[in-house]
């Protein structure tokens, strides 16, 4: 059984920062990609910001400049940290991982429990 765990949500104020944290555990053989999504109440859930294993990196264009995402290979865990935050902001956040579970088994998509995100105006 794989697990990922978000932690780091809250309540801020415009302007202030968060920093949201995602670990992977179970069976895990390789994660190819993690990312985090987020999902506005009546909107459709989104990309935020996605990470290879490489390191690439790609962002949604409305949190480009302001959020950074990371990745700690070793440990699993994906980070987003996000500054300047605005009111249109706040979400429900989700981590996502797409990874295989054993050598020569195909790589599934995998999900958080999300972590809410209130930004203040």
């Amino acid at each position: 059984q794989v697990q990922l765990v978000e932690s780091g949500g809250g309540l801020v104020q415009a302007g202030g920062s968060l920093r949201l944290s995602c670990a992977a555990s179970g069976s895990i053989f390789r994660i190819n990609a993690m990312g985090w999504y987020r999902q506005a109440p009546g909107k459709q859930r989104e990309l935020v910001a996605g990470i290879l294993s490489s390191g690439s990196t790609n962002y949604a264009n409305s949190v480009k400049g302001r959020f950074t995402i990371s990745r700690d290979n070793a440990n699993n865990t994906v980070y987003l940290q996000m500054n300047s935050l605005k009111p249109e902001d706040t979400a429900v956040y989700y981590c996502n991982a797409v990874l295989s579970e054993a050598a020569g088994t195909p790589s599934r998509v995998y999900w958080g429990q999300g972590t809410q995100v209130t930004v203040s105006s």
